[in-house]
């Protein structure tokens, strides 16, 4: 079974990019399985909280079931043409100690994807995660795209799709993500 752990990098409730994580959740290939996990919990992130109190305990829980997973799928929003605030907060704490970058995410096969009710969709925010996804030493999965714009037209009221062409496009791009961390796993020592 390929697990992958799925994270939102939006707190808010009605979230179109939390919405399109659960529904990545229901389309994952046969013998796959996306974990939906959030960054709700973590604080920002403080050096001397770290020195003073140690890794918060959800920082620990969410470092861990990354590291047991096979892959990682961040769904990010775009907040000023970027990544957003509380969603770097969470990756900067997972990468805390130094140390423990090489255990979370290096060689971890990652994808980004996004939706946004502008029209150009996510593009800026998911470019910008290139730099911090390189210096994790993370293996980005970079073959496929998936950019939901307009999405207060694509989904329900309740989160579930209501524009079948994007489904089957994230359900492609799922499927493409879980082809690679499979031969990723394979050819890894």
């Amino acid at each position: 079974m390929t697990k992958l752990i799925g994270l939102s990098g939006s707190l808010r409730q009605a979230s179109y990019n939390s919405a399109l994580l659960r529904n990545a959740a229901g389309l994952m290939p046969e013998g796959a399985e996306l974990v939906v996990e959030s960054i709700r919990g973590i604080p920002l992130y403080d050096a001397d909280v770290e020195v003073n109190e140690g890794i918060p305990l959800r920082v620990t829980e969410l470092k861990n079931a990354i590291t047991a997973a096979d892959g990682l799928l961040l769904v990010t929003p775009e907040y000023n043409n970027s990544i957003p605030g509380v969603f770097k907060n969470a990756i900067d704490w997972l990468s805390r100690p130094d140390s423990d970058i090489k255990r979370v995410f290096g060689g971890k096969p990652v994808a980004v994807i996004g939706a946004s009710p502008g029209g150009f969709g996510t593009i800026l925010s998911q470019n910008a995660w290139l730099p911090v996804l390189r210096t994790l030493r993370t293996d980005f999965w970079a073959t496929g795209r998936l950019m939901v714009s307009r999405a207060q037209t694509v989904f329900n009221q309740d989160g579930t799709f209501a524009d079948q062409k994007i489904e089957e496009q994230l359900r492609q791009y799922l499927a493409g993500f879980t082809a690679y961390v499979r031969s990723s796993r394979q050819s890894a020592p």
